[in-house]
């Protein structure tokens, strides 16, 4: 894309207008696409010293401050390197209506590491592809530009920032290497830039020789592609370009085939729990102390016992290492994002634990039955889930799902126990009762997603739930066994 780029046949068919007036026009775009609840993603991204600074002032100086955010991405904190590679992108990506300016992006990390593993590249371009066509398949506009220059170029850029007093400091190790050896980094940037020329999100190259040309045509091209993607999404609103289809046939119903008469008695689940729970705390420990981090995500039909197995789980380990978030109906501003935005913010830092009540996979549940996405939305949330769960595990977490199920008759004797026991009635809400009238669209719901979302990395357990302390103890097990496994794995 750019080792053969003539900077000799550069068009710039916006040069013909001035810098306010195309600010102007952006302005316009902008307060349309906050109209249609659109959001927009503009990556500058390129050389050290290319003009990234002089582009995005004039790109967002006519624009209503209240509507856009510019992020700049250089070199991770210490907090951020903790965390799986796409989190803290994710986190600045806009909200509905608003549009982000990303001041480099998920792409630097690659562009200014000559010596990347082939193998680290390909699983970081596959991760970044996958946020790129979540946020497109969520309606976003993506605008990607990389602002391309010359090698004598860059000199002189660096030396006119040496030479000034109050602006040398700009100057990094990154704008020197990256002189010292153009032609590596040509070569690099070349390699990236075409692996991730996706066609759902091209790159466009500008020539920034002319910083002012190079801002000029950024300012033009932003207005055509936003209008373009206005044109794209009202076209599949308006038009039903979206296949209202699925080509999921359901073969397997894992929940049907469960032995729900499995049991412990009294002494021999006394005898197991403070054995089990002692592990569970130094596995726990041990996941801490070599910087594991872990997820354990907790779903299930109402009243099955989700929130007595994490009681029992965690009973012995140290409150400090782990969370319990609690996921419930998403805020107004949860709403005004991606599904998983949310989430994202919560996932944990190396060596911590983060358990979920609820989590993610309300989406192919609860929004699925109750028609609070449509079939398009959730029937994509398969694969979009198993994506995330995926670059998670690749940044080393340990990701075990359990599902407590109880047949019908049981979750109806619990419902009567929770209305009659005043330590307990808080638990039973009309929601319950909501859910309960559409069982067997609960059941479908959760028996798909059993079976599409269970993988290696990220695996579901079916916990067999109708008896209480049977259920607490497969969790316990479950975690030791998997536990011992990941750091064995992480020690090898």
């Amino acid at each position: 894309m750019i080792t053969e780029y003539d900077f000799n046949d550069f068009e710039n068919p916006y040069s013909q207008f001035k810098t306010k007036e195309l600010g102007e026009r952006l302005s316009r775009a902008q307060r349309l696409i906050g109209n249609l609840d659109i959001p927009v993603l503009i990556i500058i991204d390129g050389w050290e010293s290319s003009g990234k600074g002089y582009v995005i002032k004039d790109l967002v100086k006519e624009l209503n401050p209240k509507h856009f955010k510019v992020s700049v991405f250089e070199t991770p904190t210490e907090e951020e390197r903790t965390r799986p590679f796409l989190c803290r992108f994710w986190n600045k990506t806009p909200r509905y209506g608003d549009i982000a300016i990303y001041d480099r992006s998920f792409y630097f990390k690659l562009f200014n590491d000559l010596s990347i593993e082939q193998e680290e590249l390909e699983q970081n371009i596959e991760d970044i592809s996958s946020i790129e066509k979540q946020l497109l398949d969520d309606n976003a506009i993506i605008i990607k530009f990389f602002l391309h220059q010359k090698e004598d170029t860059l000199q002189k850029r660096i030396d006119e920032l040496k030479g000034d007093e109050y602006r040398s400091f700009m100057i990094s190790e990154r704008d020197e290497d990256q002189y010292d050896q153009y032609h590596d980094y040509l070569e690099h940037f070349d390699k990236i830039l075409e692996k991730s020329d996706f066609t759902f999100s091209k790159w466009h190259v500008v020539s920034s020789e002319d910083k002012k040309e190079a801002s000029d045509k950024v300012l033009g091209m932003s207005i055509d592609l936003i209008h373009e993607g206005i044109d794209r999404i009202m076209g599949m609103k308006n038009g039903g370009l979206r296949r209202q289809m699925r080509d999921y046939v359901p073969m397997e119903k894992p929940l049907n085939k469960l032995n729900l008469n499995l049991k412990l008695d009294d002494d021999e689940y006394d005898e197991l729990k403070d054995e089990l729970q002692m592990e569970a705390q130094e596995l726990a420990f041990e996941l801490y102390t070599k910087g594991i981090p872990t997820i354990l995500v907790f779903e299930g039909v109402d009243a099955a016992g989700k929130g007595g197995a994490i009681e029992r789980l965690t009973r012995e380990m140290d409150p400090r290492g782990y969370e319990v978030v609690t996921t419930s109906a998403p805020s107004q501003l949860e709403r005004e994002h991606h599904y998983l935005w949310r989430f994202y913010k919560d996932f944990p830092k190396e060596g911590d634990m983060k358990i979920f009540d609820r989590s993610w996979y309300g989406r192919v549940m609860v929004e699925r039955v109750e028609d609070l996405a449509d079939m398009e939305e959730w029937n994509r949330a398969y694969k979009e889930i198993n994506q995330m769960e995926k670059h998670l595990y690749n940044a080393g977490t340990l990701i075990l799902k359990f599902f407590i199920y109880i047949d019908k008759n049981e979750q109806l004797d619990r419902f009567k126990d929770r209305e009659t026991e005043p330590d307990k009635v808080y638990k039973l809400t009309d929601e319950d009762w909501r859910n309960r009238e559409k069982w067997n669209e609960h059941i479908e719901a959760m028996n798909e997603m059993l079976v599409r979302t269970d993988t290696d990395h990220a695996p579901w357990i079916i916990v067999e739930g109708q008896q209480k302390k049977y259920a607490r103890i497969k969790v316990l097990k479950t975690f030791i066994e998997q536990a011992k496994k990941k750091i064995e794995q992480w020690d090898a």
